[in-house]
């Protein structure tokens, strides 16, 4: 069961790895005008998308992040700003 998983797994990363890189070539090819081209790239990602659903559909869920992990926080320096006068009263 627990190998089933991790081939699941494997395959919608895969999958998905592929959606991204066909996703580009079909921004490419409409912005070439190449529309031949884009038509058959969509068609692929549609075949793609419907097989990354059903694999979602079979895995279950990803464990959240538990509520109490810290979460991480970038500080940087605070941009110099201009001192105030005091006021004279």
């Amino acid at each position: 069961m627990n190998a089933e998983l991790e081939a699941k797994r494997a395959r919608l990363s895969l999958v998905e790895r592929e959606l991204l890189q066909l996703g580009t070539r079909y921004d490419l090819a409409m912005s070439a005008f190449r529309f031949d081209e884009a038509r058959d790239l969509q068609q692929r990602i549609g075949g793609l998308e419907r097989e990354r659903a059903e694999l979602l559909a079979t895995l279950p869920p990803a464990t959240p992040r538990s509520p109490g992990a810290p979460i991480p926080v970038r500080v940087g320096k605070r941009p110099p700003g201009r001192r105030r006068r005091p006021s004279a009263r």
